[in-house]
């Protein structure tokens, strides 16, 4: 009996699947720490695309008033046109009243331009920190879509399960509630570079350099680490 070869359908009539999606994932770490009278917020400068490195020097701290900074993760088009949004709407507040919003103003603004967007919503993952009018440091921290609340630290990205385990330890003192204390901005300081060197050994998204803001009553000062670059 002769075998009979299986003709292959033709082209046109293949069925191929195709998926898009708006949404790329630029990797890389934020986070941010309150105190008594300060805040500090961190985040590192690289950007990536899958397995290769687009941009070692893209910021993902973004300062919005003269008290307050926000850390962002997620797809960097999508935080440079949250980021145009809230400029906007803070320049509006500030010619209408003649003053700075404050952080918790802030705060509120920022979940409510989330919220308004839920339906196709910023991928964006958020970290507010500044301090207040009476010169008390505030970090926030939010989802998607613009659910918030007051925390001590907070860490989003790729790198946050590596540093909040850290942070739950040395500044929440989880696992060593005997030894509770309140952390200094210098301890805080060293404890933020520590965790952001540690991260980036492990983390292949956080690397190259971290912009780290201190923020005070007195103003918001920039400082720099450098990380690996491979």
């Amino acid at each position: 009996m002769t075998a009979v070869p299986i003709k292959a359908l033709p082209s046109e009539n293949v069925l191929e699947s195709r998926r898009w999606s708006p949404y790329v994932i630029n990797g890389g770490t934020v986070l941010g720490v309150s105190g008594e009278d300060f805040a500090v917020i961190a985040g590192d400068t690289r950007m990536s695309f899958g397995y290769s490195i687009a941009s070692r020097n893209v910021a993902k701290l973004f300062q919005l008033t003269e008290k307050c900074v926000l850390a962002t993760s997620g797809m960097q088009a999508e935080a440079k046109t949250l980021q145009k949004v809230l400029e906007t709407r803070l320049k509006w507040y500030e010619h209408q009243h003649q003053k700075f919003m404050s952080v918790t103003a802030v705060a509120q603004l920022l979940s409510t331009t989330l919220y308004y967007k839920r339906f196709f919503p910023y991928y964006t993952f958020n970290v507010l920190g500044g301090v207040d009018e009476k010169g008390i440091g505030r970090v926030y921290g939010y989802d998607a879509v613009g659910s918030f609340e007051e925390i001590p630290y907070g860490v989003t990205g790729s790198g946050s399960a590596l540093i909040t385990s850290l942070l739950d330890n040395q500044i929440g003192f989880l696992t060593q509630p005997k030894n509770k204390r309140k952390l200094s901005l210098e301890e805080v300081k060293e404890l933020v570079r520590d965790a952001f060197t540690a991260c980036g050994e492990r983390d292949i998204y956080t690397g190259d350099k971290v912009d780290i803001a201190v923020i005070t009553k007195d103003g918001i000062k920039w400082e720099e680490l450098p990380l690996r670059k491979d």
